[in-house]
């Protein structure tokens, strides 16, 4: 297996995230047709889904999910450290898409910076 096909399969990965952010987004939470269906509770399994991502954009659970996994990250070294970024990375993407950039940015900024940190030699 190449060296690449991981970083490949990986930016892939994140583009798919990216566009299913901003689906969730533009579809889910800015369209205009599920602020007149969601008046009536629970009507609708998709309002609920929308009610509580508002709670979660609200309280920025995703970009300081995102922000300490990252963090967490750049102590642990090895495969952990580097799926713990990938985690981040997970969290992160969403919280851009989804109202909270200013946390986020960090978060998505330090699990790139960890993806790519070199292994150390001893």
């Amino acid at each position: 297996m190449s060296r690449s096909l991981p970083a490949a399969l990986l930016l892939l990965f994140l583009a798919l995230w990216l566009v299913a952010s901003y689906g969730v987004r533009y579809g889910l939470m800015e369209d205009a047709q599920w602020v007149g269906l969601c008046t009536v509770p629970g009507e609708y399994w998709q309002c609920q889904v929308r009610s509580l991502l508002g709670l979660g954009i609200h309280f920025q659970v995703l970009a300081w999910a995102g922000l300490g996994l990252a963090l967490l990250a750049q102590v642990v070294s090895g495969r952990g450290g580097w799926w713990l970024a990938v985690l981040a990375l997970v969290f992160g993407v969403p919280a851009l898409v989804l109202y909270t950039a200013s946390i986020a940015v960090f978060a998505v900024v330090l699990a790139g910076l960890r993806l790519v940190r070199q292994a150390r030699r001893v």
